[in-house]
């Protein structure tokens, strides 16, 4: 809401428009928008009311370009909340970033930090086709404020010590979309993340390092497309990936990960720590259920393990 009235403020009531709740609509106007010439921003108040407004991106904002041989494109940004951790249950509470990626010709942006919230916003707003720009609740801080003025304890539970504050440049330039980054180089085993996973997979190598294991941290920053080069490149220096996401386990971006680097000819012992269920609201099972920090370490030790096999796949239930 500050947001909103910021830019209505700056921008003015023709640039920035109320609409009622109705996603089908709002989104399916900002297809429309973006295919009559215009950039629009179309924002979700979360990634979970997607699924009534998703006929807008999946057959037409994302199947444009190819069906007209290149000359049209939908150039709009979906900016939406995602994530749990705070006891909202499973419709408040997905991730979806691999539900989406799945769609051909469809970005997926998930920053980590203030920086990279920046710089790929810029670099959303100029591309040419469909971008989702998901941002993780706990790494906002004005969804902490809200969330912690509401009385929930549960948002207390594995919120990053590090991640909804951080530098910034003093000159905003756009962050290329498809690279990752190394946010921590290692030679034991590399943990890869997006978003708010990355934060607890920095927190899981610094008590690793007190264990005499050297944990490389990869920042996807955007699930669709992927920077292959640099996962097969840490992974292939360690031997060893652990993927850390709050996704949905199945069908998902692990797994896509694990083919990834399977199909580069690299030999891994390869885990993950994903959501497997639907997310509950119970705040005992929400905790087993979600990614954490004692989950990725539980993990990374059974991996460390002398086990059979140079490529294999294990999980942590």
């Amino acid at each position: 809401p500050l947001l909103r009235r910021n830019l209505l403020v700056r921008f003015g009531p023709s640039r920035v428009r109320g609409t009622p709740i109705s996603e089908s609509a709002f989104l399916g106007a900002g297809v429309a928008a973006a295919m009559a010439g215009l950039r629009p921003v179309v924002e979700l108040y979360m990634v979970d009311f997607i699924g009534v407004a998703i006929d807008a991106l999946l057959n037409h904002a994302a199947k444009l370009k190819t069906f007209s041989g290149g000359k049209w494109t939908a150039p709009l940004v979906v900016r939406a909340p995602c994530g749990g951790g705070y006891g909202d249950g499973g419709q408040h509470e997905q991730s979806l970033w691999g539900w989406l990626a799945h769609i051909p010709d469809l970005t997926v942006v998930v920053p980590s930090t203030p920086a990279d919230a920046g710089g790929l916003m810029l670099a959303a707003l100029q591309h040419d086709g469909p971008v989702v720009f998901l941002e993780h609740k706990l790494l906002s801080e004005s969804w902490l404020e809200l969330l912690g003025s509401s009385g929930r304890r549960t948002v207390h539970y594995d919120v990053p010590a590090e991640g909804a504050r951080g530098p910034v440049p003093r000159t905003w330039e756009p962050t290329p979309i498809g690279e990752a980054a190394l946010r921590r180089a290692g030679e034991d085993v590399a943990l890869v993340g997006v978003g708010v996973d990355v934060h607890r997979a920095l927190e899981a190598a610094r008590v690793l390092s007190e264990e005499g294991v050297s944990a490389a941290v990869v920042d996807l920053r955007t699930v669709s497309p992927l920077d292959r080069r640099t996962v097969c490149e840490a992974v292939a220096r360690t031997g060893r990936m652990v993927v850390v996401d709050e996704d949905y386990e199945g069908f998902g971006l692990s797994g896509e990960l694990a083919a990834v680097v399977l199909e580069a000819g690299i030999s891994v012992r390869f885990a993950r720590v994903c959501t497997q269920t639907t997310i509950p609201y119970a705040r005992h099972l929400e905790d087993q259920a979600l990614p954490n920090v004692e989950r990725i370490l539980a993990t990374v030790r059974q991996l460390l393990k002398p086990g059979p096999g140079s490529s294999s796949s294990s999980r942590q239930d």
